[in-house]
């Protein structure tokens, strides 16, 4: 191989190695330098460079110690988003309504898992539901007779989500029997993370209101961080998830008194 064949298939590998980096921001809003070292099997420099790089092409801005999505997460994205491990989010959203009595009263979050717990609520009787999601709200409004509650504020077009200066206080007004959320990611510590710090303050506060709070992920959120802390495992009833965690977080969850649900198909 000539140097000239060398540079090239450097260079191509580059652009590979970003290409992938890229979608998996997109994926998951935010990555750290420490996550692509380990991921891509490159050295630190080589990450800050990569990220360099992809700021420079305005598809993502630097961090301290990552990087995130420049602008919001476009629509398309999104989409795939709700059709990506449907099957599994149907199955968690099938648990979470097993866990939840008729005549319950529920905070629900954002986002593509909640909007399948949503679906799966239909089935209860009396529920008194309170969401910042429009699609949440849309479901439930047009599906059930439930009481429903949303907050005032602006609706971000990618999720439907709602927020605005007093939604947080909007949230505190109300006690929940359970609150229902999602994140993008659970590190190996027991915390749990995600990219926007206007939602983590809605969502946060919507536990602190909640008898029980009930984790719902996929497995896909194991071991992976985000942009915002938004709490501790310690601050979980149950989590719902399709696959058994890996040791480390299981063991979590044993310290902090967290009962795992597994869908039946899961368990089997």
């Amino acid at each position: 191989m000539t140097f000239d064949d060398q540079s090239a298939e450097a260079a191509n590998k580059k652009t590979r190695r970003q290409a992938s980096l890229l979608r998996e921001i997109e994926e998951r809003n935010f990555v750290s330098v420490d996550e692509i070292t380990r991921r891509y099997s490159v050295t630190t420099q080589t990450a800050r460079r990569d990220i360099m790089a992809l700021e420079e092409a305005g598809r993502v801005r630097r961090l301290h110690g990552g990087a995130a999505l420049a602008v919001p997460l476009d629509p398309g994205t999104y989409r795939q988003r709700r059709t990506d491990r449907a099957v599994e989010k149907t199955r968690i959203a099938a648990t979470v309504a097993r866990l939840i009595p008729d005549g319950a009263t529920v905070f629900l979050d954002t986002g593509t898992t909640c909007e399948a717990v949503a679906r799966a609520l239909l089935a209860k009787r009396g529920l008194r539901i309170v969401t910042y999601s429009l699609r949440v709200a849309s479901l439930i409004s047009e599906h059930s007779e439930f009481t429903l509650a949303i907050p005032g504020g602006f609706v971000r077009p990618i999720d439907g989500g709602v927020s605005g200066e007093d939604t947080t206080d909007f949230i505190r007004r109300f006690k929940f029997d359970y609150a229902v959320v999602s994140v993008s990611g659970i590190d190996d510590e027991g915390d749990l993370c995600d990219d926007d710090h206007t939602e983590v303050a809605i969502v946060s506060t919507a536990m602190k209101q909640a008898t029980q709070v009930i984790l719902a992920v996929d497995n896909s959120k194991f071991n992976k961080t985000a942009l915002v802390r938004l709490g501790s495992m310690r601050d979980v009833h149950s989590l719902v998830t399709d696959r058994a965690p890996p040791a480390s977080l299981n063991a979590r969850l044993l310290d902090f008194g967290v009962t795992l649900h597994l869908p039946q198909t899961a368990r089997a």
